[in-house]
């Protein structure tokens, strides 16, 4: 952590903690007004590195997209195929890296020596946005405000966009993440897998997925929204495999403002025949999607709930290997995504970016397994591209790499949507990383009403 590049972070860091833990405001018009110039729309520096190994940002990229055979059900294609590794990292030559590597990396790297590999390939800056996103942050950018009431918080004034492009502290990046831009309404057919030991391939679970971002409802006024009750993140979740979990299902409306609404979720189980509320599906109670291979908020990247259990300190920015443009996992099945023992090498990308460090830590008092996280995430996306775990002893404990892929039709980049979860003194889990029908490749649909993802929907949908 020590060598940090704290660029001209240092200050707004100060800055932030001199207003207080409770409130947050957005910035003056003058900083806002550096949103589309010297930074990108959404928050990024625009400007490449001094090396040139991290370019400048340019907006959306041409690439010739088949947009037209994707609609018709096509699996996604990957833009960079052609291009071939820079550089290789491994557990030989990883000292020559150690600063742009997490701490989770090294781990991983050290632990299999023989056959664990980053391969390293040309970066691409190709996250954008639709204008009305860009126009929507910076908006958001004077007016947003982070509310605080017990150990809960939120966001006010802000929708359609980045809430806060410019952050002060580690809680403003999270809401970022949070709120970051992932399209508005999509659905995926995927399989989550638990690996034992042994190295057994156990299916947790085979589903449907409806994802949608109600933040991102376009047109809607930030008073609008907030009279919708600041509902974000929407899932619907329906089982069709293993076969004595088929018809079981899962709805959550989750909030961004924790102070005025609480994250809801219900479940229906075959076995009962009806919804019942799921108030325990959160932190660290093992995640029955994937047989309890991991805690429920280590997927999509962790910290999209509040700042209830965990102090959230933002530790700099720096430049870090992270997978990036991971597109090449639409065309493989599990055989090409999973060894016996880890991922595939072959089948991940990395690429040079900077990432915002953030860092966890638990609050007095409250109780959960892992007792300081450290987030990576992504300055262009806002999406958490790694995140390591200590144990309350201070171990190294968990590992997550977060893949990403480039989406044309969304436009930009899909971010911290499948994670791939080590426990490094147990087995390890992958989920949300197998798309196995072509046609359900975080395919983009309208958006739905709300009332699609309800408890009532949810026992509509009920199959058994």
């Amino acid at each position: 952590m020590s060598r940090i590049k704290h660029h001209a972070l240092a200050a707004c860091v100060a800055a932030g903690a001199a207003l207080g833990a409770n409130l947050a405001a957005a910035v003056g018009e003058a900083e806002a007004a550096r949103l589309g110039k010297e930074l990108t729309p959404l928050g990024a520096e625009r400007a490449g590195n001094k090396d040139g190994s991290i370019p400048e940002w340019k907006g959306c990229p041409d690439l010739g997209a088949p947009l037209d055979k994707l609609k018709a059900g096509d699996r996604r294609w990957d833009p960079y195929a052609a291009e071939k590794p820079l550089y290789t990292v491994t557990a030989a030559n990883m000292a020559q890296y150690a600063d742009k590597l997490s701490d989770g990396v090294r781990a991983l790297l050290q632990k299999y020596p023989e056959t664990m590999k980053l391969d390293v390939y040309p970066t691409h800056r190709n996250h954008c946005a639709p204008e009305w996103v860009y126009q929507a942050t910076a908006k958001n950018a004077v007016n947003a405000k982070r509310v605080a009431g017990g150990d809960n918080d939120g966001v006010e004034g802000a929708v359609n966009g980045i809430p806060f492009p410019i952050p002060k502290d580690g809680a403003e990046v999270r809401w970022n993440t949070n709120f970051r831009w992932r399209g508005e309404s999509f659905e995926s057919k995927l399989r989550h897998f638990s690996m034992t030991s042994a190295g057994d391939r156990v299916l947790g679970t085979q589903d449907l997925q409806y994802n949608q971002f109600e933040a991102y409802r376009k047109g809607m006024s930030p008073q609008e929204y907030a009279a919708k009750g600041y509902l974000g993140w929407m899932l619907m979740q329906i089982t069709d495999a293993p076969s004595f979990r088929a018809g079981e299902g899962i709805v959550a409306r989750d909030s961004t403002n924790y102070v005025e609404r609480d994250r809801q979720v219900w479940q229906y189980l075959v076995g009962q025949r009806r919804v019942r509320r799921a108030p325990n599906m959160g932190w660290d109670t093992p995640d029955f999607v994937n047989s309890g291979a991991n805690f429920f908020d280590e997927v999509f990247g962790s910290p999209y709930t509040s700042q209830e259990r965990y102090e959230y300190k933002l530790a700099g920015k720096k430049e870090m290997l992270i997978p990036y443009n991971n597109n090449k996992v639409f065309g493989l099945k599990e055989d090409g995504i999973y060894l016996k023992d880890h991922h595939n090498p072959d089948a991940i990308r990395w690429e040079l970016h900077r990432v915002w460090v953030l860092e966890a830590t638990l609050k007095p008092g409250k109780r959960h397994a892992v007792s300081k996280r450290v987030f990576y995430v992504d300055e262009d996306t806002w999406g958490t591209a790694l995140f390591d775990g200590w144990d309350p002893s201070g171990k190294l404990w968990r590992v997550s790499l977060s893949l990403n892929y480039y989406l044309p039709d969304m436009p930009g980049v899909m971010s911290s949507y499948s994670d791939i979860l080590y426990v490094l003194d147990g087995s390890w889990s992958s989920r949300n990383t197998v798309f196995y029908e072509p046609g359900y490749q975080l395919k983009a649909v309208a958006m739905k009403p709300d009332s699609v993802f309800t408890p009532d929907a949810l026992s509509g949908r009920g199959v058994r």
